[in-house]
């Protein structure tokens, strides 16, 4: 039978059926054929899987990213970042890396970033000569940031099955995401020269300070969401909240760009994007009662350990593992569905939650730039108006950066740690 649902899930998914619909299906028709275990047993599960406080989460931030957009602070954030690394050849996108970095610390949603950003800076870079596959390249790998600098809405998900602290995965991703960053930006120096890449003249002091004062409301709000919930002074769903209010305040009565007529299509924007997470994430909740029934848990239990060593090994499987799934699933069905399934080795190995939890969340960002799935590449091309085989084309090398400061915090955690030990070290 195992076979047979495996089978049914790799037909369905090839013929282009959603993948909450397929995870849906697969576990139904799974369910009705184990005896002693009611139909009913599916959406019962679907239900309990969504039945979290924590989870309200995924709506308020993804809420706070349209607001965001809508209320045009992301083109402030564009406007400082030019300020900052305009001057240095390829400025531009240089500058579409650091506003993703400064995106990341609001919304939490990548698919997000690359909407905002990249219909603003995608016609830009080309305008200034950069070719398309650039300006697709670089929008695409760089919006990846936005699920590894805090707030991220896998590690909400990933702490909400392993009982993981908010508060320490949301501070171990800010050194990695600025490495990713950093990287990107280097890569892009080089490119520059290469290719003659223009660059901007210097702001002059008066300007930059009016546009950081400009800024400062936009950047305060990681700085409210963070050190909130590191502090204890709210938890990860009220953080969501206030980042969400703060941000309809911010675009409606500092910088006066959002009007009251804008916020019904927000919210349905914000519904409509929600309910494809929220959805999978209930069918994969029921999926996972199939998958316990079958045991396996214990299954992939017995195989590392009768198999698997080495934790360096056991690292490396994992990474390989999920590379592949990111390719075809969005992080949270993903998560839902094997984070259960591979915990329970992974404590075995001595590997502590939180820095497992950094290897799924920046290996399942890869995802978003890898075909067929890699929503953020769809989006980038489409707003470049650029074949999906070109665009993978050139997001490659981005993606070899990833996965080589991947590697690195993987087998070197406590440089990811370091600092975040030293602003909170009760929570490590």
């Amino acid at each position: 039978m195992g076979f047979i649902l495996i089978s049914l899930f790799i037909i369905l998914m090839l013929i282009g059926i959603p993948i909450a619909f397929v995870i849906g299906i697969v576990a139904l028709l799974g369910i009705m054929n184990i005896p002693y275990i009611p139909e009913l047993t599916v959406p019962m599960k679907m239900l309990n899987g969504l039945d979290s406080f924590v989870l309200l989460a995924v709506p308020l931030f993804i809420l706070a990213a349209n607001l965001m957009n809508s209320g045009k602070i992301s083109e402030k954030l564009i406007e400082l970042s030019l300020a900052i690394v305009g001057p240095i050849r390829g400025g531009l996108a240089h500058a579409n890396i650091l506003v993703s970095m400064m995106f990341a610390g609001v919304s939490g949603a990548a698919q997000a970033d690359t909407a905002g950003v990249g219909k603003i800076l995608i016609p830009s870079m080309r305008k200034k000569g950069y070719d398309t596959e650039t300006a697709v390249a670089v929008t695409a790998a760089s919006s990846t940031i936005g699920v590894v600098i805090p707030p991220s809405i896998p590690m909400i998900i990933f702490a909400g099955l392993t009982n993981a602290s908010v508060g320490a995965l949301f501070l171990g991703g800010i050194v990695p995401g600025v490495l990713i960053g950093l990287a990107m930006m280097i890569f892009i120096y080089f490119m520059a020269i290469k290719n003659n890449y223009p660059r901007y003249t210097r702001a002059e002091l008066k300007k930059f300070l009016k546009l950081f004062v400009e800024s400062f409301p936009a950047l305060l709000t990681p700085v409210i969401i963070i050190g909130g919930i590191i502090s204890g002074f709210f938890t990860a769903t009220e953080a969501a909240a206030v980042a969400s209010l703060y941000t309809l305040l911010i675009s409606m009565f500092i910088y006066k760009t959002l009007k009251p007529r804008d916020i019904p299509k927000i919210l349905i924007d914000t519904l409509a994007l929600s309910s494809l997470s929220l959805f999978a994430l209930a069918a994969a909740s029921a999926l996972g009662e199939l998958m316990s029934y079958y045991q396996l848990g214990t299954v992939a239990q017995d195989f590392f350990s009768n198999h698997i060593g080495a934790k360096w090994v056991f690292i490396l499987i994992i990474i390989a593992f999920f590379l592949f799934i990111g390719t075809f699933m969005d992080a949270i069905p993903a998560m839902i569905l094997f984070v259960p399934v591979i915990l329970p080795t992974a404590l075995q190995f001595g590997i502590d939650p939180i820095h497992l939890g950094l290897i799924v969340v920046i290996t399942l960002a890869v995802g978003l730039v890898t075909p067929p799935y890699g929503l953020c590449l769809l989006l980038s091309a489409k707003i470049g108006n650029l074949s999906i085989e070109r665009s993978f084309a050139a997001v490659v090398p981005y993606i070899a950066i990833i996965i080589v400061v991947l590697l690195f915090i993987a087998f070197f955690p406590d440089v990811a740690f370091y600092i975040p030990k030293m602003i909170n070290p009760t929570l490590f």
